[in-house]
């Protein structure tokens, strides 16, 4: 078996960024910054008062003072207005700083006498004043290639006049179910079977990371019919099966893929659950063979396909990983296998919590969770102790 560290290390030397597209800023989001970009404006773009109230010559304030109101700039166009020594003039915020002022006095701090002000406090240079580039400057890198497009981000693109943006491709995937036992929810069960569960996990997982489903497509335990769906899925830059990969009779994936000319890179991981867990390659098409039981197919996805999906779709490095989270844990466990185990449970305000049995089957855990916590190999965990989750919220 491979360990852990080394199949992902060899999956993402192997997976490639696909082609950058450019886009319109609004369906940038979650999307990854193909290029470095830089700021063309300073943010500010010029002097603007933070507050409503009047733009001063600070030297001529002090408590008390009498200022003559000599005009009005609202947040807008910039009417050109200029204030001298003894004057003030009605600003709102955001609105450009009249030349020869230095400072802002909020209007909660004046009396208003006819066509003047009376002075509560006295004025300090710069105060409430927003200076030019005091956020951004000019030239100044306000997003790296590889970086997740946030919402935040988009703001701030936008804020620069930028409309349109580079990112990373777009990841075309097909699905490949495989089994006799699986039915398709809404049909009526035979004795033996269940229903197929893998599919709509795998798809939504693969939703919520961008990537488009291309086709989904359930094959019985027939050679043939799982070789003709495996060539019509390596037209996609992704293909995901799931089922028949481990090393029964019937588990018909394996010799599937070499029949359609596939390079099998590895197969079986030190990791429960997952260990028969497939990766390779055929006609520029990464393939990923996963367990079919649906929690060792959402663990493999997550520690596995996911990080190769954000790499194709040209995350940096620091985007690959699942967010990793400190927390107490509630209670103690145990790990007696010789493979690393990620038990599934529930993070909680600054703790974790196992949540349901920890078998491959068994779903209602696993629909209550939101974390992994890896426990080594034939360790054991004491209640209370500080650990390492890894969150996929």
């Amino acid at each position: 078996m491979i360990q852990l560290e080394e199949a992902l290390a060899r999956i993402l030397a192997l997976v490639r960024p696909l082609p950058a597209r450019e886009v319109p800023l609004a369906d940038a989001l979650d999307c990854f910054a193909a290029s470095d970009v830089f700021a063309g404006l300073s943010l500010p773009p010029f002097d603007n008062s933070a507050m409503d109230g009047y733009a001063v010559v600070a030297s001529s304030c002090s408590v008390g003072a009498r200022l003559r109101v000599v005009g009005e700039q609202p947040a807008g166009l910039d009417r050109g207005l200029a204030v001298g020594p003894g004057e003030a003039l009605r600003i709102f915020t955001g609105a450009p700083l009249p030349h020869g002022t230095d400072a802002v006095i909020m209007q909660e701090d004046v009396t208003v006498e006819d066509d003047a002000i009376v002075l509560g406090v006295a004025a300090e240079s710069g105060e409430f004043i927003r200076q030019r580039g005091g956020d951004v400057a000019a030239g100044q890198k306000i997003l790296s290639a590889g970086d997740r497009v946030t919402p935040q981000s988009i703001a701030l693109l936008a804020a620069q006049g930028i409309g349109r943006l580079r990112v990373g491709g777009k990841v075309r995937a097909a699905m490949i179910s495989t089994g006799d036992e699986l039915a398709a929810p809404g049909a009526a069960l035979q004795p033996g079977q269940i229903y197929d569960a893998n599919s709509p996990l795998l798809a939504a997982l693969l939703r919520s990371a961008g990537v488009e489903v291309a086709a989904m497509t359930h094959c019985a335990d027939r050679a043939e019919e799982i070789e003709a769906a495996i060539g019509e899925g390596l037209r996609c830059d992704v293909l995901i099966l799931t089922g028949g990969v481990s090393v029964g009779a019937r588990d018909l994936v394996k010799p599937a893929l070499t029949a359609a000319g596939a390079t099998l890179d590895l197969w079986r991981v030190a990791v429960k659950p997952g260990k028969p867990f497939l990766f390779g390659h055929a006609a520029g098409c990464a393939i990923f063979g996963l367990p079919g039981n649906p929690v060792s197919a959402f663990v493999t996805f997550l520690l596995f396909v996911r990080p190769a999906l954000l790499r194709m779709m040209g995350a940096n490095d620091a985007g690959l990983p699942l967010a990793q989270v400190s927390a107490r844990l509630t209670e103690a466990v145990r790990n007696a296998s010789d493979r690393p185990h990620y038990i599934r449970g529930r993070l909680n305000d600054g703790t974790f919590a196992p949540v349901g049995r920890q078998e491959s089957h068994a779903l209602y855990g696993l629909s209550r969770s939101n974390a992994l916590l890896l426990v080594p190999p034939n360790e054991q965990i004491a209640a209370d102790a500080s650990v390492t989750v890894l969150s996929w919220h």
